[in-house]
């Protein structure tokens, strides 16, 4: 039974900065972006030390990705797939629905560069503060006061 639930757990993609339940070479590679380091990421073809992918990663969110050897769509320059996802950090599973097709294993280089810091993280428009002044409230709520809307009336109109 219990060999059983091993079996079950390692087919399943855990996602960490320090590499998931059984980290290898061939797992997944987690960054996140923190205000105390935030991160870039670059993905290098060292064969013309071009980047194949770079993304300035916003502050609370978090980069996943992995190589799948042999995906590609070319044997010689791009024989690799990576599939990548950026989520708010933490995100411990999920599925990678972005791809490309990439350089070898030997021809990649990753490189992950902190900018200044502290970087804070962009407002949330969900969360965004609200802040009513005099001329927002309704006439009851004013020292002045004045009548209250009935029931079947909207507020504010």
């Amino acid at each position: 039974m219990a060999g059983l639930v091993v079996l079950s757990m390692a087919s399943c993609d855990s996602y960490s900065t320090k590499g998931g339940w059984l980290p290898s070479s061939n797992s997944t590679f987690t960054y996140i972006s923190t205000s105390s380091s935030p991160k870039t990421i670059r993905i290098i073809d060292t064969r013309d030390e071009e980047a194949f992918f770079t993304l300035r990663l916003p502050v609370g969110k978090q980069l996943t990705f992995r190589f799948l050897e042999g995906k590609g769509d070319d044997p010689i320059y791009t024989p690799d797939r990576m599939q990548w996802e950026i989520w708010d950090a933490p995100k411990k599973n999920g599925k990678l629905s972005n791809q490309l097709t990439v350089p070898p294993a030997a021809a990649r280089s990753i490189r992950v560069e902190l900018r200044p810091v502290p970087e804070w993280p962009e407002d949330d428009e969900r969360y965004r503060l609200r802040i009513d002044t005099e001329d927002d409230r309704p006439d009851h709520w004013t020292p002045q006061g004045g009548p209250i809307p009935d029931e079947s009336s909207t507020w504010p109109n």
